[in-house]
C-alpha cells in the first residue's frame, strides 16, 4: 500500500503521500515533489543513483529536511529523479533519514517543465502513523 495525491489548495501545492510505513511515505512524498516540478516524470531515465541523507528534531523537521535536501539536488545540480528509496529512517536522538534516488540531469528537450517550486513549507505540514499506515501532509510554496 503506497501512493500519493495532490489535494485541493488556494494558491500552494498541497500534498498527500502515503506508505505501509513511514520510510514508504517519505518515498512517495519525495516522488510528489518531482511530479510537481516537471510534467513527465516517466521521461527521466536512471541513469545515475545518488545518495541523501537529511536530519531534523521530529518528524515535521525530518520531512521538511528530506523534501528540501531533493530540491535542493535539483536546484543546484539540475538532478531529475525517478525513483527513490529509503534505506533507513532513525527516530533516535537526531532524526536521520538515509536514501538513494535514481534519475538524470535536466533536459529541455525532453523533460517538460512543470511548476517552480520556492520551498517546502511546514504550514499544513502532517506525519501520522496509525493503523499499520503512514501518511504525510505538507505544502509547497510556489
Amino acid at each position: 500500500m503506497r501512493g500519493r495525491k495532490f489535494l485541493e489548495h488556494t494558491s500552494d501545492v498541497y500534498v498527500e503521500a502515503y506508505g505501509s510505513d513511514l520510510a514508504v511515505a517519505f518515498e512517495e512524498a519525495a516522488m510528489a515533489l518531482f511530479e510537481t516540478l516537471i510534467t513527465n516524470v516517466e521521461s527521466v531515465s536512471p541513469a545515475e543513483r545518488r545518495t541523501l541523507t537529511a536530519e531534523g528534531y521530529d518528524d515535521l523537521s525530518l520531512l521538511y529536511d528530506w523534501l528540501e535536501r531533493l530540491l535542493l539536488l535539483f536546484e543546484i545540480d539540475r538532478f531529475l529523479v525517478n525513483r527513490v528509496r529509503v534505506l533507513s529512517l532513525d527516530r533516535g536522538e537526531v532524526y536521520k533519514v538515509e536514501g538513494e534516488v535514481w534519475g538524470e540531469k535536466y533536459d529541455e528537450s525532453k523533460h517538460i517543465p512543470g511548476t517552480h517550486v520556492k520551498s517546502p513549507t511546514y504550514w499544513l505540514m502532517e506525519v501520522k502513523e496509525e493503523g499499520g499506515r503512514a501518511v504525510v501532509r505538507y505544502v509547497l510554496d510556489i
